[in-house]
């Protein structure tokens, strides 16, 4: 019995090693170069402690204490986020042939570049977070939106992505608001360009896509799609802009989708639910479906009880 489980498990290896030669573009062996997953997904928490200290992490950090806290924290984040984008940069065509020195001092300079603007990010994010207090009743403190709400662990995430995607860093933005995406159901690509005040309301099943533009003080809801209005054109799409542009103070609520490149929403516009927009709205426009005809159908014995009463009203009016 040993005997045949063994040479089953022979040939269960060798399928699939057959199958790693014909496919060879979807492996990675004898390389040294490939993203730490698991790595670059732990740096989005330390991050977060540096954008929120004391929210997270498992420091208790006191006034005295905080610029310690800073520089140790900023140095572990450097170490490791230096050494992932070094491993992407073998991924962009703009680094081939460039030695392992030239690669390392390169991802040196990004990295640099990037955490130097985390006070940009959390302005943006402060902004964020009074959105959520100021849009959401059901808030009851800043403390509450840090701590609980997806819509700005998304956010948080996107824009820290979006920075690394401006530095034309490949592949590790896209792994943050991936990651972001499992954990919310909110999927912001890094490349769409978000303005400051910008509140994401429940969030599930929300889709923003990469040449999204969204102006400041915008609020939308779950199940909002910000899309393309076809991919058919696959690659040669690649840079084109293919979703819509949202002007400032715009409301866009759930189930609604947004589609096109050419397609923008003008200054003050609500959009209601579900609708299904392709087309430039002008400001200041209210959009909305027309309620479908709601349709009640009784069941047999509430049938028959409804036609006695209408019966016995009847009678009752003639007598």
């Amino acid at each position: 019995m040993e005997k045949t489980a063994g040479s089953r498990l022979k040939y269960l290896t060798e399928l699939l090693i057959q199958s790693y030669m014909t496919h060879e573009e979807i492996i990675k062996i004898d390389s040294s170069n490939i993203l730490n997953r698991s790595r670059v997904i732990d740096i989005v928490e330390k991050l977060r402690s540096l954008i929120f200290p004391g929210y997270f992490g498992k420091k208790n950090i006191s006034a005295s204490s905080v610029e310690y806290y800073t520089g140790d924290m900023l140095e572990e984040v450097a170490y490791v986020l230096q050494e992932q984008i070094a491993r992407s940069l073998y991924y962009s065509s703009a680094y081939a042939g460039l030695g392992k020195e030239i690669i390392a001092g390169k991802a040196d300079d990004i990295c640099f570049q990037f955490l130097s603007r985390l006070p940009e990010v959390r302005e943006h994010l402060a902004a964020d977070v009074s959105a959520a207090y100021d849009g959401d009743p059901a808030a009851y403190s800043l403390d509450e939106i840090i701590s609980s709400y997806p819509g700005i662990y998304a956010i948080t995430v996107y824009r820290l992505a979006h920075i690394l995607y401006e530095l034309a860093v490949p592949l590790i933005p896209r792994i943050l608001t991936e990651h972001a995406h499992g954990v919310t159901g909110i999927d912001i690509h890094p490349g769409a360009v978000i303005g400051h005040h910008f509140f994401i309301d429940h969030g599930t099943g929300v889709v923003i896509g990469e040449t999204t533009v969204i102006g400041n003080y915008v609020k939308i809801y779950q199940g909002v799609t910000l899309g393309g209005l076809s991919t058919r054109g696959g690659q040669t799409l690649k840079g084109v802009k293919r979703h819509p542009t949202i002007e400032n103070h715009v409301t866009i609520y759930s189930g609604a989708s947004i589609l096109g490149g050419a397609t923008v929403i003008g200054e003050g516009v609500v959009i209601g639910s579900n609708a299904f927009v392709t087309k430039s709205i002008p400001e200041k426009t209210k959009v909305s479906v027309k309620n479908p005809e709601l349709q009640y159908k009784l069941d047999d014995q509430r049938r028959s009880e409804k036609e006695e009463l209408d019966q016995n009203a009847f009678w009752d009016w003639v007598i």
